[in-house]
């Protein structure tokens, strides 16, 4: 059973560094510093959203207007963070 919670935390921890990359692409993408014409970047773009996005689109739909913000990421990073931490110290005590 250990085995699985730490292939679950994994995904998790793992996840969570694809948000955070995900994130200051997207920063770097709307302040022009990497090419957007260049088809590597490209599709690291493509890639981070199409992994993402399925992620943050809901938190997007019940977030209010900020005019420009997206917080949606941090928020993700949040649950990500609960979730780990509830299973550790919540879930796993049951099945040890």
């Amino acid at each position: 059973m250990l085995a699985l919670f730490q292939t679950i935390d994994l995904a998790l921890n793992l996840y969570t560094w694809v948000l955070i990359a995900s994130a200051i692409f997207s920063w770097l993408y709307a302040f022009n510093v990497i090419n957007s014409r260049n088809q590597f970047v490209d599709a690291i773009g493509r890639f981070l959203y199409n992994v993402t996005e399925p992620a943050l689109r809901p938190i997007r739909r019940f977030m209010p207007d900020l005019g420009g913000i997206d917080i949606s990421p941090v928020i993700l990073l949040l649950i990500i963070f609960f979730v780990r931490s509830l299973m550790w110290t919540s879930i796993y005590p049951l099945f040890a």
